[in-house]
């Protein structure tokens, strides 16, 4: 019974070629890819980081004004200074 028990101990080690290999960690399986965005000068003169495409959007009074999406922050449109 103890040789069973220290083989069985053998057997489960790390380093043991019987030992199943380590899983690696969640976020690795999961394959998550960082999005690349890019910085933009708000309306407001501040810095933004948005990961969407640059659109126009058209203003109540008929005038087109650009925008930046999908930005960092509260905000997911954000108006762009020309």
């Amino acid at each position: 019974m103890n040789v069973l028990a220290k083989a069985l101990l053998m057997l489960s080690l790390p380093g043991s070629l019987f030992a199943p290999p380590l899983r690696p960690a969640v976020s690795q399986v999961a394959g998550h890819q960082p999005q690349h965005g890019q910085w933009y000068l708000a309306e407001t003169g501040h810095a933004v980081y948005c990961y969407g495409p640059v659109m126009l959007v058209k203003q109540p009074e008929g005038s087109l004004q650009r925008v930046a999406t999908f930005c960092k922050g509260d905000k997911a449109v954000v108006p762009l200074k020309d």
